[in-house]
Formats: structure tokens, C-alpha cells, sequence
């Protein structure tokens, strides 16, 4: 049991959440100014600088939006107030990831920079704040696991007695640690890094993997439940991503 709040002063409290988006992103535009200066040299420092704003913009956006329209839009229509009550939890990976494609495309129209070159470059850095983003739900205590008897199952403040898989480690694993290392070794492939977009498709194809990997250890969202044959919403929405994925790897061409 953690707290989920690291201090607060008065009514202000820092919470750990906040600041696994906030060191996600600064990891990442990090990361992403790194590779700016290996070839094909497409976009400069200040570029990728400018873009945290957009990139912090889509994240919160789509994450909540998605959170609202894919999860509870129900009781969101009931409440239509409660959607600006981000303090209260409920974001979404797969809103938050249309944000960012979103904010990509309209910064790189704006910029002229080469988009899917530039989409590969953030989809390097996104499993930083994958990682990030697992451990804090972790130390929430949100988004448990199923019920399990592994040694290393744990009991959970919001699950009840019966200890649990702790799935939000094996997803911080899986669609971080892991997926970040799979980026990095092929990026250092010069000729894998002129066929723009395939890094993009490999993180959609991983990320996709993951996620339904791990989608079997998790407990669904009480108020959905199971789908279709056993399955839940986080697997139906990343069976997307991984199509669009293999479409971007087949259709990457080298770049001069």
C-alpha cells in the first residue's frame, strides 16, 4: 500500500501520476533530441523542444477523451461535468496515442517536417512514458490483476482480500522496458532507419502484442467486463494497431 501522493501543501498535492507524465515526456522529447543528430537528419532540436507542448496537449486530450468515449459514455453523459475531473483518474493509452498521432500530423504539416520520419522518432521515445505511466499505476493500486497464486501476487487496497497478478508491472515490461530496447537496437540500423515509418510500425505491432499479452493477466474494467470470447476492450482496441502496423512496415521505402 502507497501513497499516491507524494506531498502536498495546503490544498496542492504532487502526485506520483503527475510526475510519471511529466518525466515521460521530458524522457522522451530527451531521447528525441538525441536522435536528432543521426541520419537522416529531419528535424532540428528546437523542433522537438516546440513539440512537448503539443505532444503534453495531445496526451491529456485524447487520453481523457478516449477514456470518456471508449470506457464510460454512459456515465459521462449522466455527468458531463465529471469529464474535467482529471484529478479523479481515468485516462486512456489508446485516446491518448490518437492524440499524439493527432498533434504529430499537425505539427509536422506545420513545420514541414517529413511526418512518418518524425513519427519514427516518437515512437522510440514513447515506451519511456509507457513505463513511467505502468509504475504509477502501480503504485495507484489501479488497474489490477486477476486473481492468482504465483508467489509474487499481491493484495491490492481497491481488489479485496484475494491477492492478485500485479499486471501493471508486466505491462511497464513489456510495452516499456522491452519495446524500448526492440526500438533501440533496430534504430541503430542506418538502412532500417531511412524506411520512415517502420520504426512506427514496429511500436504499433509491440505495443498492440503487449498489451494483449498482458490483457491476460488483468482484471477488466468492472463495468465492462469480458467481451466476446473472453476477451476485453484493451485487446479489441490494440487488434488495430497491430494492422496499421504491419501496413506501415510494408509500405516503408528507403529514403535518401
Amino acid at each position: 500500500m502507497i501513497d499516491p501522493i507524494i506531498f502536498s501543501v495546503g490544498p496542492l498535492a504532487v502526485r506520483w501520476y503527475a510526475l510519471a507524465y511529466i518525466f515521460g515526456l521530458l524522457g522522451a522529447i530527451w531521447y528525441m533530441k538525441a536522435m536528432t543528430h543521426r541520419p537522416p537528419e529531419i528535424v532540428r532540436t528546437i523542433d522537438v523542444d516546440d513539440f512537448l507542448v503539443w505532444a503534453t496537449l495531445g496526451v491529456i486530450l485524447g487520453g481523457r477523451l478516449g477514456y470518456v468515449l471508449f470506457y464510460k459514455p454512459g456515465f459521462f453523459i449522466d455527468h458531463p461535468a465529471a469529464i474535467f475531473q482529471v484529478w479523479q483518474g481515468g485516462m486512456s493509452f489508446h485516446g491518448g496515442f490518437l492524440g499524439v498521432i493527432v498533434a504529430t500530423w499537425l505539427f509536422s504539416r506545420k513545420r514541414g517536417i517529413p511526418v512518418w520520419g518524425f513519427a519514427d522518432m516518437i515512437a522510440c521515445a514513447a515506451p519511456i512514458g509507457l513505463f513511467l505511466g505502468r509504475i504509477a499505476n502501480f503504485v495507484n493500486g489501479e488497474l489490477i490483476g486477476r486473481v492468482s497464486d504465483v508467489p509474487w501476487a499481491m493484495v491490492f487496497p481497491h481488489g479485496g482480500p484475494q491477492p492478485r497478478h500485479p499486471s501493471q508491472l508486466y505491462e511497464a515490461l513489456l510495452e516499456g522496458l522491452a519495446l524500448f530496447v526492440v526500438l533501440y537496437f533496430l534504430r541503430q540500423n542506418e538502412a532500417l532507419r531511412r524506411r520512415t515509418g517502420l520504426l512506427t510500425g514496429v511500436f504499433f505491432i509491440g505495443y498492440g502484442l503487449a498489451r494483449s499479452a498482458a490483457e491476460l493477466f488483468r482484471q477488466p474494467d468492472y463495468h465492462i467486463g469480458f467481451l466476446l470470447g473472453g476477451t476485453t476492450m484493451g485487446q479489441w482496441l490494440s487488434a488495430p494497431l497491430i494492422l496499421f502496423g504491419i501496413w506501415l512496415i510494408v509500405r516503408a521505402k528507403p529514403e535518401s
